[in-house]
């Protein structure tokens, strides 16, 4: 008798085939040749902009002290620690507050994600039912491929150099119709990757308004999440200072989506939601403690003690680092790559440059792609098979726009680099080497 494979649930099963955008970075991930490939694909931290001394000294610091730190290497609870739920109150209201005051923060509950605030963006996708997710386009698309998976429909609406279109938006929404009842929430990275454009304060209080009154309209309380993953990033002095949504919040259905990633350390997997309290944020904490208790305690802890010791002298630090990057490279794409530039977004928040080429195409299966991938199939592009020449990484805009919105022919000519990872230099060599595949492109075609 034959025996049948593992039965999968219909995520499973749509789970079992790798998404586009992680077939592509585990085929790059292989074959990475550290010190010789260039990766600009990975929306990994700077590692200087990390304060290991301080991290090592504020493990210390908890361990030293277990009545305010109490069982730091135990279980926690699963809303998160108390300490760091104070601090980031601290954080908010004194530091960074974005608008935010006590009284706002008062009729607020912040919980802490189980492994970062990538976490509790997968616990939406577990507690509210299927339907609709609107978002903009490009989308966050590692995010936007799980919701698909799990079985909503995500309608991704076009930006423009303040955010997600509300035009577009409301005409969206008029053609749904009826349609408009299965709606389910409102996603909005506020920094928006890829892009790196910056969600105006005007543009976020346009979206609470609409999402507002399409729950008045449906007769059901809608949620608007902002994602605000890169907000402390904005490096740029001349952008107007980022106001919290929670302040234009009448219905209580804002969520603000929190990280420490970016200022501290990815690794302390640090991230959190602020909404009001109620059912939802009921059920987010119970499926962190369903999935593991509470993220790692100590990591809770540290992360506590950094933002009671010195934060803003920290984000002042990774902030200035990443200006004077953003700087250099927007002066490279421009001396290297400007006369073939339809667009390009990004570089006054966050680490992202989003380029669109005039006529060259950068999908996986350009000439572009495969000459910086070295994928040609000549040797005097690609090197010999023992000592390839060197691979540049990026991701490509065919991965960034939603598959049946409105930017997919454009996108195949966009991609997003970053400036996050690797040093000038090798940022340098990489533009240098996208000059020549363009070259190529053309001489290709």
């Amino acid at each position: 008798m034959k025996i049948r494979d593992v039965l999968l649930s219909e995520y499973g099963k749509a789970s079992s085939v790798p998404s586009p955008i992680n077939r592509l970075m585990t085929g790059f991930a292989v074959d990475f040749r550290d010190g010789c490939d260039i990766n600009l694909g990975a929306g990994y931290v700077n590692e200087r902009t990390i304060p290991h001394q301080q991290i090592q000294s504020a493990c210390e610091e908890v361990l030293a002290r277990p009545k305010k730190y109490r069982a730091a290497l135990n279980y926690g609870g699963a809303q998160g620690s108390p300490n760091l739920i104070e601090s980031l109150r601290r954080f908010h209201i004194e530091n960074r507050s974005g608008g935010i005051t006590e009284p706002i923060l008062n009729t607020k509950e912040i919980v802490i994600g189980a492994n970062g605030a990538t976490s509790l963006l997968e616990s939406i996708t577990h507690l509210l039912p299927a339907g609709i997710a609107l978002t903009a386009d490009p989308m966050y698309y590692i995010y936007c491929n799980d919701l698909e998976r799990k079985g909503f429909k995500v309608v991704a609406i076009p930006e423009d150099d303040e955010g997600l279109d509300t035009e577009l938006l409301k005409a969206k929404l008029a053609a749904l119709g009826d349609e408009k009842a299965a709606i389910r929430f409102l996603y909005v990275v506020t920094v928006n990757n890829p892009t790196c454009t910056i969600l105006s304060n005007n543009r976020k209080r346009e979206l609470v308004e609409i999402v507002t009154q399409m729950s008045y309209d449906v007769g059901q309380k809608i949620p608007i999440f902002f994602d605000n993953a890169y907000r402390d990033l904005v490096h740029d002095s001349t952008v107007e200072p980022v106001e919290s949504a929670l302040c234009y919040d009448a219905l209580g259905i804002v969520y603000e989506v929190g990280t420490l990633s970016k200022i501290l350390a990815p690794g302390l997997r640090i991230g959190y939601l602020i909404g009001s309290k109620g059912p939802f944020l009921n059920s987010i904490i119970q499926r962190t403690s369903d999935i593991g208790f509470s993220a790692p305690l100590i990591n809770q802890e540290i992360a506590s003690y950094l933002l009671d010791h010195g934060i803003e002298a920290q984000i002042e630090k990774v902030n200035g680092g990443y200006r004077q990057k953003a700087k250099q490279v927007k002066t490279w794409i421009a001396e290297l790559l400007g006369e073939h530039l339809q667009e390009c977004r990004g570089g006054s928040a966050g680490f992202y440059y989003y380029l669109t080429l005039a006529s060259v195409a950068t999908d996986s299966t350009s000439n572009f792609f495969r000459f910086l991938t070295r994928t040609t199939g000549k040797e005097n592009i690609d090197g010999p098979l023992d000592a390839q020449h060197p691979k540049v990484i990026y991701i490509p805009g065919e991965h960034c726009v939603h598959p049946k919105g409105e930017m997919v022919d454009i996108g195949k000519r966009q991609f997003r680099i970053s400036y996050g990872f690797e040093e000038l230099p090798q940022l340098h060599t990489a533009l240098k080497f996208m000059k020549s595949a363009i070259a190529y492109s053309h001489e290709n075609s």
